[in-house]
């Protein structure tokens, strides 16, 4: 059926099959990125240009810490677990500011993951709800505009991150957590084992995996639309 000829309640919901895409891939390029922590982080303070610690982290040592800010996330800790991890100097890990903020991000990671299992959800619900009424040919259609749909919103994730990534990362952070609470001094542990580069760095990952995703979606609906129209 052609789109112009499509029910009113039928366009709701492909509209809905393509806007749920683009959210649960950038969800799911999160959770891929976090899970697999342990594996990239290491390799980004080794990333030629990454800015040494002005306050006096190796490199070793800023392995060694941030994997037990990635622990604490992937692992379910309570905000106790850090009393075990005092530094050097004999100062804790992570001063009171730095774990309200681990708790606060702790709370968006947990948040996140719900979030892409409610999508998913979603995403099948409308799926077989479009298959069923207009044929799998038009569901499978859907997930394919939602995935240019997500290489259109990467591509200027892209360009934001070129131009103005400090807008970015602030309205980042304004949007997920209480404002003042995530601002630290240079010498805190946070800015010292995660400064800005850290963070651009997994911006543009975080956008690139997402595309990535959007591609295998793309091509996956595509090759079944062409295998159930070839089919007896």
């Amino acid at each position: 059926m052609a789109e112009s000829e499509q029910t009113p309640f039928v366009r709701a919901v492909r509209g809905a099959l393509m806007a749920l895409i683009p959210p649960l891939l950038i969800l799911g390029a999160v959770r891929i990125l976090l899970i697999s922590a342990p594996i990239w982080v290491p390799l980004e303070y080794r990333m030629p240009g990454f800015p040494p610690d002005r306050y006096g982290f190796s490199t070793q040592d800023r392995i060694r810490w941030s994997a037990v800010d990635i622990r604490f996330l992937l692992e379910d800790h309570p905000i106790s677990y850090f009393d075990d991890y005092i530094l050097p100097e004999g100062e804790p890990m992570h001063n009171a500011r730095e774990l309200r903020h681990m708790e606060d991000v702790k709370r968006v990671v947990e948040g996140a993951e719900f979030a892409l299992y409610a999508l998913l959800g979603l995403l099948a619900a409308g799926f077989a709800l479009l298959a069923r009424s207009e044929g799998l040919a038009q569901a499978l259609d859907a997930l394919r505009a939602g995935a240019r749909a997500t290489w259109v919103l990467m591509a200027a994730l892209a360009l934001g991150l070129a131009v103005a990534f400090g807008a970015l990362f602030v309205g980042f952070h304004q949007l997920f957590f209480d404002p003042g609470t995530w601002l630290f001094r240079y010498s805190d542990t946070f800015i010292r084992l995660y400064p800005e580069r850290f963070w651009r760095d997994t911006f543009v990952l975080t956008a690139l995996i997402t595309a990535l995703l959007a591609g295998g979606l793309y091509w996956m609906a595509g090759a079944a639309a062409r295998r159930w129209s070839s089919s007896p």
